[in-house]
C-alpha cells in the first residue's frame, strides 16, 4: 500500500498503514505525513512517537514514490555490462556503501553489454526518478548520456571530456609482461581481451610494448569476450598452438583460471614449466589452487571514487578531478616463481 509516497514492507504489521502509525504514534495522519516528508513543523517530541511507532511497524519510505511525492529523488542508477564477472560487484560494492554513507539507495541494471538492454534501462532509471547514474558501459558518447539535467559518471572506462574513474591499464599490461620476464620465462603467450572493450586494449598494448622492447619471443592470442565457455576455448587452443609457452599473461582473472585448469590437465606444473599472470584480482584468484599471481585494480576503491564525485555532481558542489586514474599492483601468489626483491 502506498500513502504519500510510501509503502509498507512486511514485518511488524503485515496489513499496516499510515492511519496504524498515525494511531500508534497518537497523532493525526497529516502529522505523520509531514514527519516523513519533513515538511512543515512538528514538535521534537511527536517527531521522536511518529518514528518509534514507524521502527515498531517495520513501516518503510517507498523511494520510487516518495521522490514523486516530493518532486526529490535518493535513488541512484547503476549500470555494470556483466554480473557473471566477478570483478563488477566488487565494484558495485563500492559503489553502494559510499550512496547508502550518503543516504541515498540504489537502482541497478545488468546489460550484458547489450545496447538495447542498456538503453533500456537508463529509460528506467529516468522513468523512477534517479538523480543520476554511474555507468561501466561501452556507449559512452550515446545520446542518452548527453543529459544536462542528469549527472553521469563513468566507471572503469576512461571518457575525454567526462567525470570519470579508472584503473592504470597500461600500466597493469606492463607489469604483467615485466614480472614474467624478471623470473624467467622466454616463451610467452599473451592473451588479447576483447577488442570492443578500452580497457583490455590498453592492457594489451602496455604488455605488447614491454615484449617487443625486451626482444624475447611471444605470440598472440585473442579472446572475443571474457565468458567462461571462451576462456576455456582459448585455453586448449592456446597449449595446443604453443606447447612450448613456459609464461602467459591472461586477459583477465577468468581467462587466467581457465589457463590454470588447462595447464594442470595437461600435466603442466605451475610455476615450473609455465608462469601464469591474470588482471584484476578478483575474490577467487586466492581461493585457487595454485593461487593466482595477478595485476590488482582496486575494484572497491574505484567504485567508492566513482560514488564521490556522483554525489559532488548532484549536490553542484565543485570537482576539482573529474578524471581519476587509480594506480594498478602486482600480487605474487603461487602462479609465478620466487625472486629475491630487489
Amino acid at each position: 500500500m502506498c500513502v504519500n509516497g510510501y509503502t509498507l514492507m512486511k514485518g511488524g504489521s503485515p496489513l499496516a498503514t499510515i492511519k496504524d502509525v498515525a494511531k500508534a504514534a497518537q497523532v493525526s495522519v497529516a502529522t505523520v505525513s509531514r514527519v516523513l516528508n519533513d515538511t512543515g513543523y512538528v514538535h521534537s517530541d511527536t517527531k521522536t512517537r511518529v518514528t518509534q511507532a514507524m521502527q515498531e511497524l517495520n513501516y518503510f519510505p517507498n523511494e520510487v514514490a516518495r521522490s514523486l511525492f516530493k518532486r526529490e529523488s535518493r535513488l541512484i542508477g547503476l549500470i555494470l555490462p556483466d554480473i557473471t564477472n566477478p570483478f563488477f560487484p566488487q565494484l558495485a560494492r563500492g559503489v553502494e556503501d559510499e550512496i547508502h554513507a550518503h543516504g541515498f539507495r540504489l537502482l541497478f541494471g545488468n546489460s550484458d553489454e547489450d545496447r538495447e538492454k542498456e538503453m533500456a534501462y537508463l529509460q528506467t532509471f529516468k522513468q523512477n526518478q534517479v538523480v543520476g547514474v554511474i555507468a561501466v558501459t561501452n556507449e559512452p558518447e550515446s545520446d542518452i548520456y548527453n543529459d544536462d539535467d542528469l549527472p553521469v559518471v563513468f566507471l572503469d572506462r576512461t571518457v575525454p571530456h567526462a567525470p570519470s574513474v579508472f584503473a592504470d591499464a597500461a600500466a597493469g599490461g606492463k607489469m604483467a609482461a615485466m614480472e614474467l620476464i624478471r623470473r624467467g620465462s622466454r616463451q610467452i603467450t599473451l592473451l588479447k581481451g576483447p577488442a570492443h572493450l578500452q580497457t583490455a586494449r590498453q592492457r594489451f598494448k602496455g604488455a605488447l610494448d614491454v615484449l617487443t622492447d625486451t626482444g624475447v619471443d611471444f605470440h598472440v592470442m585473442s579472446n572475443a569476450s571474457f565468458s567462461f565457455q571462451e576462456a576455456r576455448k582459448s585455453a586448449k587452443a592456446l597449449f595446443q598452438l604453443y606447447p612450448e609457452t613456459d609464461g602467459i599473461i591472461a586477459s583477465n582473472d577468468i581467462v587466467a583460471t581457465a589457463v590454470i585448469h588447462e595447464a594442470l590437465r595437461i600435466g603442466k606444473a605451475i610455476p615450473d614449466d609455465v608462469q601464469i599472470i591474470g588482471f584484476d584480482d578478483i575474490p577467487q584468484s586466492e581461493l585457487l589452487f595454485p593461487s593466482l599471481s595477478t595485476i590488482r585494480q582496486p575494484a572497491y576503491e574505484m567504485g567508492k571514487e566513482a560514488a564521490q564525485l556522483l554525489i559532488k555532481a548532484i549536490q553542484k558542489q565543485p570537482i576539482d578531478q573529474p578524471v581519476i586514474q587509480m594506480p594498478v599492483s602486482f600480487i605474487e601468489r603461487e602462479t609465478t616463481r620466487k625472486v629475491d626483491s630487489q
